[in-house]
């Protein structure tokens, strides 16, 4: 996977879009630490995807409320697809990424929640 060519994608995005496309990302990280645990499941896989879910959902929010403050969007893109020391976690990561980038479609929504 390209980060470079996905850091442009995403940053192309709206911002409604690209909240959209995170919390996407969160329910396919979660789907894919439970497809990937098998019976007894694996606590380090759903510790993994949990912190990087919560990551994802404050990073979401943080779109939503136009937070100043949030992480640039290279910065995140960069945290979610760059090489981790444990192959699994790469794997959660960049299966679920694939699979929301497959099925997402850019609406170029413009209208927040708190807009006037």
């Amino acid at each position: 996977m390209n980060i470079q060519s996905e850091i442009e994608y995403f940053s192309d995005l709206g911002v409604v879009d690209k909240a959209r496309f995170m919390t996407r990302l969160v329910y396919e990280i979660a789907e894919e630490a439970k497809i990937g645990a098998g019976e007894g499941g694996d606590a380090a896989r759903f510790r993994f995807a949990n912190e990087i879910n919560q990551r994802i959902a404050r990073f979401a929010y943080q779109l939503m409320s136009e937070d100043p403050g949030r992480p640039a969007d290279d910065v995140v893109i960069r945290m979610l697809l760059g090489a981790r020391a444990d192959k699994q976690a790469e794997r959660i990561v960049q299966n679920a990424y694939r699979r929301v980038l497959g099925n997402f479609e850019s609406f170029d929504t413009t209208v927040l929640l708190n807009a006037p």
